[in-house]
């Protein structure tokens, strides 16, 4: 299934998609919890009740795809865990050795954006940078993962675009602020649950476009640390719970590293294309005076 966010009437959402309409899931059933994170803590991660409610939907609660409002996939995540230095390539990229351990920095809500909607250059600094991410939606609670068990807590994957304030992040050795400029994280455009995908999200093309140029492209086959490595040595330290989402990491081709380097700026489409899980798009603009 494609899980998706979106608004209507000034109110969140949760719908399935279905080619080019989207099943209305509080149509159907005005109970079911319009926030990802609250269906999947109510149900364990068991997302048969969607399932079963999508195939018996009326038509009435059936909407075109096309012309919605996009949320976020996850209207409110409780953590948003983030991996950095996670293809090699990227990382001599950067001027980084081959790390040994996962680099891990955390993200806000308010430095997210959905699908189509405008990710912001700020006043403080013209150094917006792209990076194509897969993301994991997390289904149920898990702490001390193992390799056996890992990919049990994840509900699906979603595109991300981990947009960084390069002159913020470099300053200091701790990134989070250049990680987290209000609305320059793009997440979306839904959730595809992980039955969909090879286990681990394995073997996807991952691509950037930015004004339809490709400026990153690899696959997720390359990850230093695959999907499931990462759960378990995150849940060493942290109760992941649902809802939660962990952002894996991007292939070289970012702006900072180009010669000379290359922004964002107002004007800009970037897409974020993962192989069987969709494409995000988000505008760029300036921030706003206020």
């Amino acid at each position: 299934m494609k899980i998706v966010g979106f608004e209507l009437d000034r109110q969140l959402h949760l719908g399935v998609v279905e080619g080019d309409q989207v099943i209305d899931l509080q149509a159907v059933d005005p109970n079911i919890p319009a926030d990802l994170g609250a269906v999947l803590a109510r149900a364990g991660g068991d997302l048969s009740a969607v399932a079963d409610a999508a195939k018996k939907a009326p038509a009435s609660a059936r909407r075109p795809l096309d012309g919605i409002k996009y949320t976020l996939p996850v209207a409110n995540p409780g953590k948003i865990v983030c991996l950095g230095l996670n293809y090699l390539e990227h990382a001599k990229e950067g001027g980084h050795q081959k790390p040994t351990a996962p680099s891990i920095f955390i993200r806000c809500t308010t430095s997210l954006v959905p699908h189509n909607m405008p990710i912001i250059r700020p006043f403080a600094s013209e150094t917006l940078d792209y990076e194509c991410e897969l993301l994991i939606v997390i289904g149920k609670k898990a702490k001390h993962l193992t390799m056996d068990n890992a990919y049990s807590c994840i509900a699906g994957y979603s595109c991300f675009n981990d947009g960084s304030i390069r002159q913020f992040q470099r300053r200091t050795a701790q990134w989070d602020m250049g990680k987290n400029f209000d609305m320059t994280g793009g997440f979306g455009p839904w959730m595809v649950t992980a039955d969909e995908l090879p286990p681990g999200a394995v073997g996807l093309k991952i691509e950037t476009r930015l004004n339809g140029n490709v400026l990153q492209s690899d696959n997720t086959a390359n990850m230093i640390f695959p999907v499931a490595e990462t759960l378990v040595d995150l849940t060493q330290a942290m109760t992941l719970m649902p809802g939660d989402v962990i952002v894996t990491g991007t292939p070289s081709g970012v702006g900072h590293a180009r010669k000379p380097p290359l922004w964002m700026k107002h004007g800009d489409v970037c897409e974020i294309d993962i192989e069987g899980v969709g494409i995000l798009v988000n505008p760029i603009e300036d921030e706003k005076k206020p």
